[in-house]
């Protein structure tokens, strides 16, 4: 009988991109999001590091449920701004996710900024808690420099604007498949494969 893992997400496309990867790594493991327990209220992303923010919510979840609990937190860190906005991502312009209002500030932040000088990263934190108490956190980073101008429908959030490394296009630019091969969640979703196999599978 497959364990059940609950990932700290009302996103599908989380699930389902997390669930190939453990079905790659060859784990039993079913996998649900927080739609699957609806009366466990989101938990308020009030740590100071994608780490603790991570840590937060899938121990919180595996408290609630008494089931291992798996969560991220992810966002963009430019290196002029000393990793900002970081954690502060969805939120940079001041209204939680206003996508089109966080870039559009950044890019004003960063006009007189010199090519050489644009370089940033996404960054993701995985987390896993089990009901015991125990637990593992795992990173994944998609290095890049930020454009002066957004370009590509795909993708959401700050997509427009990096374009990884070694890359002509932006992350918008990217079909699904590309940017999963390289994003930062999905390295460090399976970063967390061979934890959650030596922890519950």
């Amino acid at each position: 009988m497959s364990t059940r893992l609950i990932l700290a997400t009302r996103n599908q496309h989380k699930v389902t991109e997390l669930r190939a990867i453990l079905a790659d790594a060859g784990l039993d493991v079913e996998l649900v999001g927080a739609d699957a327990y609806p009366e466990i209220p989101d938990v308020p992303e009030t740590g100071v590091t994608f780490a603790e923010n991570a840590l937060l919510k899938a121990h919180a979840l595996a408290r609630a449920t008494g089931l291992p609990a798996v969560a991220d937190d992810s966002g963009l860190c430019v290196d002029v701004l000393n990793g900002a906005p970081g954690i502060f991502s969805a939120r940079w312009s001041g209204k939680h996710g206003d996508d089109r209002a966080n870039l559009d500030l950044l890019l004003a932040q960063l006009s007189d900024i010199a090519e050489p000088h644009r370089g940033a990263h996404f960054f993701c934190a995985a987390a896993l808690a089990l009901p015991d108490g125990t637990e593992r956190v795992v990173e994944g980073r998609l290095l890049g420099t930020l454009r002066t101008a957004p370009a590509g429908d795909g993708g959401f959030g700050y997509d427009p604007i990096l374009q990884p490394l070694g890359e002509t296009r932006t992350c918008a630019e990217l079909t699904a498949d590309e940017k999963n091969a390289i994003s930062h969640r999905g390295k460090a979703f399976r970063a967390l494969a061979p934890v959650v196999k030596d922890l519950i599978a």
